[in-house]
Formats: structure tokens, C-alpha cells, sequence
């Protein structure tokens, strides 16, 4: 009999509020996460693996304008952008990274490569993109990654030392922005393989070739079989310092917690404590899963082989 599978995934986490989403955002905003659930959970259901799911999903997110990953890419100080992304298989403990990474249309394609047909698991700047052309990935130009609200969201800081974690609506002084913009994704398929997705654009203004917790296996993405599959989105500072989808993983093997349990520890204590605030979500072998946020809300959804199927935004 084959395993209950299951696919998640998220947007993002932070200060998304009803009040400052229109109606028609929000619509959008769900169909593009239903667009996403859809992609990995069709191959899930046609007996595909939870790694090509994982991809699948975030393909989607991050060719979606809405979502800071991919062609919805910040601005970095020097006004371009620069995309990271990670991809771990939960079966061989395989795990491929990219940082740095600038007009790339799809980061995560780049990270499952570096998985699949290098001997290295992280990849960075120059080296990353030739091996990107080696592999005949596509590129696009500047005005593929551009958007108005992104744009907007650095002027309003170019000149300042100041960071900007992502948002949607209008930059205001009084209003201190607090969305994590990142896609992810997770899976468990019908063979009871776990895989974990992130892709992210980074930090609105971010300087000196920043790297957050995205790409780093163990703190925005880890899988493993014998435990779960975590994708994180949050203030990535304190995730990587809190090493957060790993230690979900070692609550789970040695203190015997479930993937729930482990994952309420993580967010709602741990990362509490140090002040790093986000989400994350999560799979087992067996195709539990939990989305889980301390923020006012994650852009988030999942799907599963029991008829299950949701979509939120708010807490």
C-alpha cells in the first residue's frame, strides 16, 4: 500500500494583514498559491518524487511577480537583484544550495542541479551562474525581474544603511516593515520520501553579497526521512544563528517529539526568545505535515493523498 503523500507550502510570513490587503490581492494571492499546491501535488499523485514535487512547487512561486523569490526579486543596495535558493532530499541526504545568484529565472532549478550532477552542495556568484550556462538554464533581463512596488520599496531607502524585510503595501515611516519574503516548499510522496524547497530574493537594499537562512542547509531548509522535510521564512539573521529547520529535525530524533511538537518548540519558543520572528513548514515520512508562524500571518497552503486541501494568509 502505498504511503498518504503530501505537499506544503509558503509565501512568506510576517505583518500580512486583512486590513492592508484589497480583495482582488488576496484572490491573487490565493491562486497563485493554488497554482503552486497544484504543480507538486500532480506529481505526487502520478507516483513522482517529493524532490521533483518540491521543485515544482517553487517554480511556480518564483515565476510569480507577487512573491519576493525569483522573477519577484527586491532590490539590493546597488539596485539589482540577488536570488538564493536551496534543495535537500530527505532519501540520500542530497542537498544542493545557490547564493548570489543574479538574472537566473529559476534559482531553484539551478540548486537541483548542483545537487544532481555536481560533487558539491553549495554554489555562489560567478561560479554558480557559469555552471548555470554550462547547464543551459534560462536567463532573462533586468525588466523581468522588475516591479513597481519593489522599486518603490528601495527608493524609499537607497540612500540609508537601513535593511528592508519584504512587503506589500506602500512604504510608510510610521508603518516598520515586517514581511519575510520567501517561497518554499515540502513534500512527503507515496514512497515515504521527504524533500524541503526555499528560494528567496533577500532583503530590500542588502549590501555586501548578504546571505540569509534561504540557502543554508540546516537553517531555512533541511530534510532528512527519519524525521521531516522543513522550509523556513523569516527574519533569516536569526534562523541561521537558531540553526531552525535543523533543530526541528534533532527534537524529533532525540527527544522523540513529533514533527508538530518539534516544530511549536522551534517557532514558538526558540525563535521567540532570540527574537526571530516567521514560520516554517513541515512534513514527516508518513504525510503528517504543520505550518506554523508567530507572526501576524504566512502565506501558505497544503495538499494531501486524504482529500485535504487549504490555503491561508491570516493567523
Amino acid at each position: 500500500m502505498n504511503n498518504p503523500f503530501t505537499i506544503a507550502i509558503h509565501g512568506g510570513a510576517g505583518t500580512i494583514l486583512r486590513s492592508d490587503m484589497t480583495p482582488e490581492l488576496e484572490q491573487e494571492y490565493v491562486a497563485a498559491l493554488d497554482s503552486a499546491l497544484a504543480a507538486g501535488y500532480l506529481l505526487l499523485a502520478g507516483g513522482g518524487s517529493a524532490t521533483d514535487a518540491v521543485v515544482a512547487a517553487t517554480v511556480v512561486l518564483e515565476d510569480h511577480i507577487l512573491f519576493n523569490a525569483g522573477r519577484g526579486s527586491v532590490f539590493t543596495k546597488d539596485g539589482r537583484h540577488e536570488m538564493d535558493a536551496a534543495l535537500m532530499d530527505g532519501r540520500t541526504l542530497g542537498a544542493g544550495a545557490v547564493t548570489g545568484i543574479r538574472n537566473l529565472r529559476n534559482p531553484i532549478v539551478l540548486a537541483q542541479r548542483v545537487m544532481r550532477d555536481t560533487q558539491h552542495v553549495f554554489l555562489s556568484g560567478d561560479g554558480a551562474l557559469e555552471f548555470a550556462r554550462e547547464q543551459g538554464l534560462p536567463f532573462e533581463a533586468d525588466h523581468y525581474f522588475f516591479s513597481q512596488t519593489r522599486y518603490d520599496q528601495w527608493l524609499s531607502v537607497r540612500h540609508t544603511d537601513r535593511v528592508l524585510i519584504d512587503h506589500t503595501n506602500e512604504y510608510k515611516d510610521e508603518y516598520p516593515d515586517k514581511k519575510f519574503g520567501t517561497v518554499g516548499a515540502v513534500a512527503c510522496d507515496a514512497q515515504g520520501n521527504v524533500a524541503a524547497a526555499t528560494s528567496t530574493g533577500g532583503m530590500t537594499n542588502k549590501q555586501w553579497g548578504r546571505i540569509g537562512d534561504s540557502p543554508i542547509i540546516g537553517a531555512g531548509t533541511y530534510a532528512r526521512n527519519a524525521t521531516c522535510a522543513i522550509s523556513c521564512t523569516g527574519h533569516g539573521e536569526l534562523f541561521i544563528k537558531a540553526v531552525a529547520a535543523y533543530d526541528v529535525s534533532c527534537l524529533m530524533e532525540y527527544k522523540g517529539l513529533s514533527l508538530q511538537e518539534a516544530m511549536d518548540v522551534v517557532v514558538n519558543d526558540k525563535l521567540v526568545r532570540i527574537g526571530g520572528e516567521g514560520g516554517m513548514i513541515g512534513v514527516d515520512a508518513r504525510g503528517n505535515h504543520a505550518l506554523l508562524f508567530n507572526s501576524d500571518g504566512m502565506y501558505r497552503g497544503v495538499r494531501n493523498s486524504e482529500g485535504l486541501k487549504q490555503i491561508g494568509i491570516y493567523k
